[in-house]
């Protein structure tokens, strides 16, 4: 198998876990893009082309959703399943997979093999990684089943036993892992009023976007006091932004007869919590993106830009970033010495990663708008930053720019999903060839800038 010739080159290779990552990714996705581009993936049995197999096979394993054809009518059940697996191999992680396979053959885990592991996954240490990928795998299975067993109680009664079941598998696997694909046809809109699909949808996002770091913490705790600093810093940071969210979506589209204005208002709560809980990550809807009133528009640029958090399947600068600035900012208003959050200080280090990453994500945004501006000239300036954020959110979203999109445009943002996937800082490292060594322990002058 491919993934197993991959894994065992690791050792032989010379180049740093990013590096590694960055090459494994690209292999996951040429090989969906050949797939993806036989005659036997399309319903019309001729290639789609090799630049619209590329996007597909991108924004599948970078588990965006942005589509450049629909994915209902436009594959076949081969198809279907390529994109599926590729989602499924996006949100697990490369690592995750071939960890997978190499524990099912009996092989040893070696130390590089770590490394790489614990630069995807996003952890401190190289502790108990093997066995994290366990519980990452477990879980993944059961909660993907949980939730397409409570998906099928709808969709077999509508879609038929085969159908449903189909259907319900495959939501189930696009919802817990963000990716925001969907056989409908027209996403969620058709159950913009159906409770229980809102409700599994939507928590099978939530549970996929909070991160394994954190859904093992609360299952060997069972009791938020006691779990660590990340995890209550992510579900505070993700159930302020899912009611903020909620709330301004419910009151700024409230009378917007294109959007929720027209539905009972049972169904107006209902509609307004499943998309702030979709827009930050997944790429789901059940309202027409393109009737959002600017106000809202702008909201979902800014969640989608946050993305959800570290560790998961979800894209954005993460949830504990943002929280991160938002504490650092609060600490200087306040004139306090350290930046402190529940009895603990946050050191200097992740302060300054934190800056890193939305400076590097603000400037990629720009940068890859700017370009879009020119290649994309007919498009509202809105729209095209828009399709940028939720490129670089991996979420999913669009104000119907995706299938309009120049062959230049699809691969700029194929281009900014695959970063946004892998994290701009990850990307960073894997461009750089060497690793940079501790330059000492001495310290230039301090220098005075002004500021603000």
């Amino acid at each position: 198998m491919v993934i197993i010739n991959f894994k065992d080159r690791i050792n032989n290779t010379t180049r740093n876990p990013a590096q590694v990552l960055v090459m494994g990714f690209a292999i996951i996705i040429l090989i969906g893009t050949i797939l993806l581009n036989l005659p036997q993936s399309s319903v019309d049995g001729k290639s789609i082309g090799l630049i619209n197999a590329l996007f597909t096979a991108t924004s599948a394993v970078c588990v965006t959703g942005l589509v450049v054809v629909n994915t209902a009518v436009h594959w076949t059940v081969f198809g279907k399943i390529v994109i599926l697996v590729l989602i499924q191999i996006g949100g697990l992680g490369l690592m995750t997979m071939t960890t997978m396979i190499a524990l099912m053959l009996g092989k040893k885990i070696t130390l590089r093999e770590r490394l790489i592991m614990r630069e995807e996954l996003n952890q401190f240490s190289l502790v108990g990684l093997v066995k994290l990928i366990k519980y990452v795998i477990i879980s993944t299975l059961i909660i993907e089943v949980i939730g397409a067993t409570l998906l099928a109680i709808r969709f077999i009664p509508i879609y038929g036993t085969i159908k449903g079941v189909w259907f319900s598998i495959f939501h189930a696997i696009s919802a817990f892992c963000n990716a925001g694909f969907d056989l409908i046809g027209e996403s969620m809109i058709p159950f913009v009023d159906d409770i229980m699909v809102n409700l599994t949808i939507g928590l099978l996002i939530i549970i996929g976007g909070i991160g394994y770091t954190v859904l093992i913490d609360l299952i060997n705790h069972r009791s938020i006091r006691r779990t660590s600093l990340h995890t209550k810093l992510v579900l505070l940071i993700t159930s302020i932004l899912l009611l903020l969210g909620f709330i301004f979506i419910f009151v700024s589209e409230y009378s917007n007869l294109d959007t929720i204005g027209g539905l009972p208002f049972a169904d107006k709560i209902t509609s307004a919590m499943f998309q702030s809980i979709t827009t930050r990550t997944a790429g789901f809807n059940s309202i027409d993106m393109a009737s959002l009133r600017s106000s809202t528009t702008f909201l979902f640029i800014i969640l989608m830009f946050i993305g959800g958090s570290p560790g998961s399947t979800a894209g954005g600068i993460k949830t504990t970033t943002f929280g991160v600035i938002m504490l650092t900012i609060r600490s200087v208003l306040k004139g306090d010495k350290d930046v402190e959050v529940y009895n603990r200080s946050i050191s200097s280090k992740l302060i300054y990663k934190a800056l890193a990453v939305i400076g590097i994500g603000m400037l990629i945004i720009i940068f890859v708008t700017m370009i879009l501006t020119v290649t994309e000239a007919g498009y509202d300036f809105l729209d095209l930053l828009f399709e940028v954020v939720s490129a670089f959110g991996t979420v999913g979203l669009t104000r119907n720019v995706t299938s309009n999109l120049s062959i230049v445009g699809k691969i700029i943002i194929a281009s900014t999903m695959f970063v946004g996937r892998l994290g701009p800082i990850t990307v960073a490292f894997a461009l750089t060839k060497k690793e940079r060594k501790n330059k000492g322990y001495y310290k230039h002058p301090e220098g005075k800038i002004l500021i603000g």
